[in-house]
């Protein structure tokens, strides 16, 4: 049997006698690079901490990616939407990203030109003393320099951020190109794999991956972990691949350039750049130890001198050895260094034509930022669910996700191949699966990819478009699986602390949560995964009641721009009955409100209050309050929604948080939750959890919802007996 080989497009530039460039001096350039090194060597000596290994590998890409001609960038307006954006996957090679700004900025400075470097956040030679502290350039990428659009650090991450970047700028017809660093050993990791199908499935041709192929990871040779041939896992996935001499500065330029311009077929382009890992850096340089091991201090100054800077040499006076790189970039180099900037701005569009762009490619749709989108005075008829019926609270985002696409054409969707039972599927039908013939989708086919789905769709949020849109983006799976994307949700939120003007907001939806997914047994059973993501600062999770609930929080944290994790159940279940109450679904954004009070209290009862979150605890718990009651009990039902909005309601309005839930009233509650018993941790003091708390603390078997709830021991006569027995 025989097999079709199908690729992408195929130049190796390696060793080619290639025409020298208009405006590319080779000879100017190869000074650059040492400099560069220099920096980045000293960057690392000033921490005795940091990769030198990677970033002096990367010296010759960066300098023919940004100043060969085929980028657009402005240094003096570094955030300009028009920019082409930059992603360090290789989050790790940070020095190179420093000592890159602290050549150019050094150069404008050499170049008489005045700036403000706190302002454009630039890097200068002396600050490089200070890297690896807390006032200083930090350990990994971070997202508010220039020539960087995302913060990274874990290895693997930045390939897909950069594809779910690219999707959103494809889809709105803009031009930008997104360049991205890449190591050889962090492709390894599962979910690059993951990005490299999807961005070329999608046919991102905006994509340029610059890998830095030099065999090394931190422990040693990549080929003891990668066997088979490192181009066919590129050029097998349909990727354009080049491949050059790393150290090359021209077959670089050559190569960049080719890559910008693409090859017709639609298809994103990979530049694999044979290196020398720790180039010039001494006994390390070709070694896995290059990698984050800085050399020893005499070792360091030989390593300098045989790059041709006389430093003193001695220990801890830093400053003294930049001094010397930063008087090797002269005057005429930082001329030459601005003339080549010069010609990065001029690759830019206006912000004026980059939106009209948009308003011709999106003509129909609404260009409105989505955070800016309020709650219709008058909900529509889709967004009202009747009390008594029972509809799941998956139906209800089902609708609003359809409903918001239809709003704004900055809205973006898709699930872990589950959209037919998470009902993601009418949102994403609105403007259809993004593709190759289909560029203007706004639903995304993620595949079982739940990894890069996670890390795609958050990181897309942190860009700006021309006009200051901001993209929002709901991705989803069910509960049970949203660990697997914790990394990606964590890094994302990181980035939203770093650069407040850039956070992102989106919605991941954690589907089918709690035990209700009864029938597949404990695999499935959603119940302890929103211990992680309370603990992060910067999200919080969401867990409505009922489908009218569901509606009301959705807005809520859309008006609010702050990302959320949203429970929601597969089973159809009770739309609450308010007229038990003076509740309204709103009241679910306080975090906690008072579902039920009893109204008459005999003389002597016993008060208790029961903390209930989840939509089948809070209907079994109300079928036992008259049972309760008629027992002599005082009963208040506190609906929780979100622990997290509550304490937050704590702080910012704590007489009507106390008026809802007082702090006396800790002693006296019991938490109700079907799952990780933490979660109502808030509602109770500390100590009396293991005697008050009922909840689920061990793994299920298959069953329908009832038999589930029933081995948790949570069905009502369940719940009543328990109660009794705390109170005793």
């Amino acid at each position: 049997m025989s097999y079709n080989f199908k690729g992408g497009e195929y130049l190796n530039l390696q060793g080619q006698t290639l025409a020298s460039l208009p405006g590319i001096d080779l000879e100017k350039l190869t000074e650059i690079a040492r400099i560069m090194r220099g920096f980045i060597f000293t960057t690392v000596e000033a921490a005795r901490s940091g990769h030198p290994g990677g970033p002096s590998a990367k010296v010759e890409q960066f300098l023919g990616m940004v100043l060969g001609g085929a980028m657009a960038f402005d240094a003096l307006d570094p955030k300009n939407t028009g920019r082409d954006r930059v992603i360090w996957s290789a989050g790790h090679c940070s020095p190179g990203l420093y000592a890159g700004l602290a050549v150019i900025y050094e150069a404008l400075r050499k170049a008489g030109i005045n700036f403000d470097g706190k302002k454009l956040q630039a890097v200068l030679p002396e600050d490089l003393a200070r890297f690896r502290h807390p006032d200083g350039p930090q350990g990994h990428i971070e997202n508010h320099n220039p020539l960087t659009d995302f913060g990274t650090g874990p290895s693997g991450h930045g390939l897909s951020v950069a594809g779910g970047m690219a999707a959103v700028h494809k889809s709105c017809g803009l031009k930008t190109k997104f360049w991205v660093f890449m190591g050889d050993a962090e492709s390894e990791e599962g979910m690059s794999y993951e990005a490299r199908n999807l961005i070329n499935v999608i046919g991102l041709d905006n994509v340029i991956v610059s890998l830095d192929y030099n065999h090394y990871g931190i422990d040693g040779d990549i080929n003891e972990v990668i066997s088979s041939p490192y181009i066919n896992h590129w050029l097998g996935m349909g990727w354009n691949v080049i491949e050059i001499d790393g150290h090359n500065l021209l077959e670089c330029i050559y190569a960049y350039k080719k890559a910008a311009e693409g090859f017709a077929n639609g298809s994103p382009t990979v530049v694999i750049a044979h290196t020398i890992k720790g180039k010039y850096y001494g006994a390390k340089e070709n070694t896995a130890d290059s990698h984050g091991s800085p050399a020893k201090f005499d070792e360091y100054v030989a390593i300098m001198k045989n790059l041709g800077f006389e430093v003193p040499g001695v220990e801890k006076e830093i400053l003294k050895d930049i001094a010397v790189v930063q008087n090797a970039l002269t005057p005429e180099l930082g001329s030459y260094i601005a003339e080549r900037l010069v010609v990065t701005k001029n690759n830019l569009k206006s912000e004026e034509e980059n939106i009209g762009i948009m308003k011709t490619t999106l003509a129909g749709r609404e260009l409105v930022n989505p955070t800016s989108i309020k709650c219709p005075v008058e909900l529509p008829a889709e967004f009202v669910y009747e009390p008594g019926t029972k509809v799941a609270t998956r139906k209800a985002t089902q609708a609003w996700f359809e409903w918001l696409m239809k709003q704004t054409a900055f809205f973006y969707a898709g699930t872990g191949d589950l959209s037919k039972s998470i009902l993601t599927d009418k949102a994403e039908k609105v403007f259809g699966i993004m593709s190759r013939t289909n560029p203007l989708g706004r639903g995304v086919r993620f595949g079982i990819a739940e990894q890069n789905m996670a890390m795609w769709s958050a990181g897309l949020t942190v860009d700006r478009l021309p006009g200051g849109f901001a993209p929002v983006s709901i991705f989803s799976s069910y509960a049970v699986f949203t660990s697997m994307m914790t990394n990606c949700v964590r890094l994302t939120l990181i980035n939203n602390h770093l650069d407040p003007t850039h956070k992102g907001f989106f919605i991941m939806l954690a589907a089918h949560d709690g035990p209700e997914t009864g029938e597949d047994g404990p695999t499935h059973q959603g119940m302890y995964w929103m211990s992680i993501f309370t603990a992060y600062p910067g999200i919080k999770v969401y867990k409505p009641l009922d489908a009218n609930e569901t509606i009301a929080m959705l807005f809520y944290a859309l008006e609010k721009g702050e990302p959320i994790v949203l429970s929601v159940s597969r089973p159809d279940t009770l739309v609450l009955d308010r007229s038990v109450g003076s509740s309204k679904p709103a009241d679910a954004n306080n975090g906690a409100y008072v579902f039920y009070e009893t109204k008459e209290s005999k003389e002597n009862s016993k008060k208790i209050v029961l903390a209930v979150s989840g939509s089948i605890p809070m209907a079994n718990t109300m079928k036992i309050v008259p049972d309760l009651e008629a027992q002599g009990l005082s009963v208040k039902v506190l609906a929780v929604t979100s622990p997290q909005l509550f304490e937050e309601l704590r702080k910012n309005n704590p007489a009507k948080a106390q008026e809802i839930f007082a702090d006396e009233e800790r002693a006296i509650t019991i938490p109700i939750h079907n799952g990780w018993k933490g979660f109502l941790y808030p509602f109770i003091l500390p100590a009396d959890y293991q005697e008050r708390g009922i909840s689920i603390d061990t793994y299920l078997k298959s069953g329908t919802s009832d038999e589930v709830y029933a081995l948790a021991g949570m069905m009502s006569e369940d719940i009543k007996n328990k109660i009794l027995n705390i109170i005793k």
